[in-house]
């Protein structure tokens, strides 16, 4: 077997589009556990270990995002083709929007940080500074949209995964084994 390319290619996704394509979910997967957790328990000691990080966690998720935006961009032209007709602009148009909700909830979440008076520290650097009155444009944004696109969002993932499910079992066209490194 060849060794896997570094770009996208019109047979299989490289090297760079897998690493951040599986890096970002299981940091997703890591957000969704500790909001679920902290839905189901509270705010309990035991559910701050998954959600202690959030902010740290969406802020590196949304540096992911923002170089799989590019990544995706400088290899248009070589990725897999999604196929035509209507599953083909189904899967297109899934994408957009999982694309769009990705990179739309943690930025929301930013600019709440931004003007919010707790301010965003990571790894005890200060990214913005605590604001002594709160930009309430910001604080209304965030708190109406960050949340419930988060839940937008994992709804697009399931989404997502099922139509790897009926490509993989009804159709059997290796759709995963593009992603997953089996190709």
């Amino acid at each position: 077997m060849a060794a896997l390319p570094l770009r996208d290619s019109p047979d299989m996704y490289g090297r760079v589009t897998r690493l951040l394509h599986w890096t970002i979910a299981a940091l997703m997967l890591w957000q969704f556990l500790g909001m679920a957790l902290r839905l189901i328990f509270g705010r309990r000691d035991f559910v701050s270990f998954f959600v202690g990080g959030h902010a740290l966690v969406g802020t590196v998720l949304f540096v992911l995002i923002v170089l799989r935006v590019v990544w995706m961009l400088a290899n248009r032209k070589n990725r897999p083709d999604h196929g035509d007709g209507l599953l083909g602009l189904g899967a297109r148009l899934g994408h957009l929007a999982l694309y769009a909700v990705m990179a739309t909830v943690p930025s929301v979440a930013l600019l709440r940080a931004w003007g919010g008076d707790r301010g965003l520290s990571l790894l005890g650097v200060e990214v913005f500074a605590p604001k002594a009155v709160p930009v309430e444009w910001t604080q209304t944004l965030a708190g109406a949209v960050h949340g419930e696109l988060a839940w937008v969002m994992l709804a697009l993932i399931a989404g997502h995964v099922v139509m790897v499910g009926l490509h993989e079992g009804m159709w059997r066209d290796g759709t995963l084994a593009r992603m997953v490194g089996r190709r």
